[in-house]
């Protein structure tokens, strides 16, 4: 019987020296982590203000989740009003500081997604907010206006 020996890659290089590699695989067009850098429906925020609620989430390690964004792409940003579960209830809030880099130029990242909760009119359940808010939230109007008159810090 005869037995056949199955060539290796490098015997076939050797023997072939002329045979070029294969060419590089394309890059990627689209990233596979950009999606969980949006503010979408289950995203978890973290609460800033001193509201009642809100301190007693942090402390119990729960964060707020987001279940409905109130724009038409249903996707938020810096100064999207959003409806988040907190502790069993449903409360609505602003998305005060995000993961991902904005487009706008001068607007700082942040290490967590950061809420502010509001009442049913609008005004903040909180009376202080304990991080720096971006000051391009300045330039929007509405509701966000009671927001930033109780915030201390600007960045």
């Amino acid at each position: 019987m005869i037995s056949r020996v199955q060539p290796t890659f490098s015997s076939l290089l050797r023997s072939y020296p002329s045979v070029p590699f294969p060419p590089a695989l394309p890059a990627r067009t689209f990233s596979t982590t950009e999606g969980r850098l949006l503010i979408r429906h289950q995203t978890r925020m973290r609460v800033v203000d001193n509201s009642a609620i809100g301190q007693q989430c942090m402390a119990a390690g729960k964060w707020a989740k987001v279940f409905h964004v109130y724009n038409k792409r249903r996707v938020g940003t810096l100064g999207d009003k959003v409806m988040v579960a907190i502790m069993g209830q449903k409360k609505r809030g602003y998305i005060v500081g995000v993961v991902r880099r904005q487009m706008v130029p001068g607007v700082p990242t942040v290490d967590t997604n950061n809420l502010v909760l509001i009442d049913e009119s609008g005004a903040p359940l909180g009376t202080r907010i304990n991080v720096p808010i971006p000051m391009m939230l300045r330039s929007k109007k509405g509701d966000i206006a009671k927001i930033l008159s109780i915030a201390t810090r600007f960045v």
